[in-house]
């Protein structure tokens, strides 16, 4: 059995916020399947045209057979065997430079951007990884090729002749290095490299992908240049670019490795057994930095800290004005605010994430305000309700945009929160407010006999 009329309206209360986090539920349930529409969308795309793309290369492939005197235990004798192998040569120095032109393409209510222009790649290749295989008698060496690999081939736009010393060199579609591995190749002559000679290639591509583009450092000294007409890149990966500018016209970048920092030389004799997915690259991310269902539901995170204060700025009224609110008119309350954040999905789809929280924001407050200017009996009540709700918004709004600092701002919000109820609240005596309501209950079930 309660008490007083006091505890009867927090339990309410309680249980009336236990059922709001139903509809909670589904509004964040409704924003994953939302974010999972769109990805399906961006893989449309993607499968229309070009995905993320990775290069690799060039790496010089050096087939060969080897023979080699192996011992049968059951024959008692020695039996010539030969094995067919690759030598695959890294250059001494690969240089890219690029200029990534960035465009939207739209699937419905969802767009993506693909990326193309051209890849100047140039560097040498050296003559000493050619050495121990020219010095090994047993050896027979069989037509090299150039290969580069492509993660997604359907993004070659162009692909002019490899450059290749003093010779001009056709490529031709496939990369003939791993099963599972997409690009091209052209065949090459040795002459130089065994004549101890350092070998300089240089040719163009013209890439097309989307989402991201990442290359792999092959060389031994590796430097990436890389310019772009999008303003938000991110540059994500194994290594960072050592010089970058971003401004509203786009990027520029620009990376430095080597076989120290990424020892390329011993791990790329394992391509064919990990794939050339498992190699560090320089990657740049060309996407929407911003995501508003990320940001949707990181607001529907801070819905039941927003709702809970709403509870508790109407509780608060009815003790210090002595006001009478009905459990109905806090769910309508509450239910309003729950709708701000459907808006708030729907709107973000169409004009973006900050544009769509201001419209959510204003049609709120103004709906609750108005509500509150006859919950309250006061049209300046109710203003002050709709400057506090407005307030809180706008901190709603900054907890979402300094990521970093969430956790600090949330908190110095509940301290306040805290305070101010001790504040507003340290003259009441609630065993006192509590009788007085009892009574007040009383006499308007029984009222006097005249």
């Amino acid at each position: 059995m309660f008490k007083s009329l006091i505890s009867h309206k927090i339990t309410i209360l309680l249980m009336l916020f236990l059922l709001l986090q139903l509809p909670l539920h589904s509004l964040l349930s409704l924003t994953y399947e939302r974010q999972s529409y769109r990805n399906q969308a961006l893989e449309q795309i993607s499968a229309s045209s070009s995905g993320p793309q990775r290069l690799v290369g060039p790496i010089l492939v050096i087939p060969y057979q080897q023979q080699e005197n192996q011992y049968n235990e059951e024959e008692g004798k020695y039996h010539l065997i030969t094995h067919q192998r690759q030598l695959l040569l890294l250059p001494e120095q690969l240089t890219v430079n690029s200029t990534l032109q960035v465009e939207s393409r739209q699937l419905g209510i969802f767009q993506a951007q693909l990326f193309n222009g051209p890849l100047q790649l140039s560097g040498q290749f050296s003559a000493d990884g050619l050495a121990p295989l020219l010095q090994d008698e047993q050896v027979q060496i069989g037509a090299p090729y150039l290969s580069v690999l492509v993660a997604d081939a359907r993004g070659l736009l162009q692909v002019p002749r490899l450059k290749w010393g003093d010779a001009s060199l056709p490529f031709q579609p496939g990369a003939r290095l791993g099963s599972r591995e997409q690009g091209i190749h052209a065949a090459v002559s040795l002459a130089a490299l065994q004549l101890g000679q350092s070998q300089p290639f240089a040719f163009e591509l013209t890439l097309q992908g989307s989402g991201s583009f990442e290359l792999v450092p092959v060389g031994a000294s590796s430097s990436l240049s890389l310019r772009s007409n999008w303003p938000h890149p991110s540059f994500i990966g194994q290594f960072l670019p050592r010089e970058r500018q971003i401004d509203n016209q786009g990027f520029t970048a620009h990376w430095d490795s080597s076989w120290f920092a990424n020892n390329l030389q011993e791990r790329i004799q394992e391509l064919d057994e990990q794939g050339s997915g498992s190699l560090p690259a320089f990657t740049v991310s060309l996407i929407e930095p911003v995501d508003h269902y990320q940001q949707n539901s990181r607001a529907l995170k801070y819905a039941e800290l927003f709702i809970g204060l709403t509870f508790l700025s109407f509780f608060l009224f009815e003790l210090v004005k002595r006001l009478r609110l009905h459990p109905i008119q806090y769910a309508l309350v509450s239910l309003a605010q729950i709708v701000f954040y459907l808006v708030l999905l729907a709107l973000s789809e169409q004009i973006g994430f900050s544009l769509a929280y201001l419209l959510a924001s204003i049609a709120c407050v103004g709906l609750l305000s108005f509500y509150a200017c006859f919950l309250l009996g006061s049209l300046l009540r109710g203003l002050g309700f709709a400057c506090l709700l407005g307030l809180l918004y706008a901190i709603l709004y900054g907890l979402m945009q300094a990521e970093d600092l969430a956790l600090l701002l949330g908190s110095a919000l509940l301290f306040v929160a805290l305070a101010l109820v001790m504040v507003i609240t340290r003259h009441v005596d609630w065993y006192r407010l509590g009788r007085r309501q009892e009574t007040a209950t009383d006499n308007q079930d029984n009222p006097p006999a005249v």
